[in-house]
C-alpha cells in the first residue's frame, strides 16, 4: 500500500472512531473529529499533512515503482 491510501484509511478510521466515542462516551470527542477535518482542509490548500510526514518516516512508500518499457 502507498502513502496516499494509508493516509485516507487513517483519516477515515480516526473520524469514525471519534464519532463512536462521542456518541457512547463524551461529546467532547467531536473536537477530535473537527481537528481531523481541519487538517484535511489545510492539507488541501498547502499540500502538507502532518500524518504524511509520520508515514514517510515510517517508510511507507510514496509511489509504486515505475515500469520500464511503457
Amino acid at each position: 500500500m502507498y502513502i496516499d491510501r494509508v493516509l485516507r484509511l487513517i483519516a477515515g478510521t480516526f473520524t469514525l472512531l471519534s464519532l463512536v466515542l462521542a456518541h457512547y462516551l463524551d461529546p467532547r470527542w467531536l473536537w477530535f473529529t473537527a481537528f481531523i477535518g481541519l487538517n484535511l482542509l489545510q492539507s488541501g490548500f498547502t499540500n502538507w499533512c502532518p500524518m504524511m510526514a509520520v508515514l514517510d518516516r515510517l517508510g511507507v512508500p510514496r509511489l509504486p515503482p515505475q515500469r520500464r518499457g511503457k
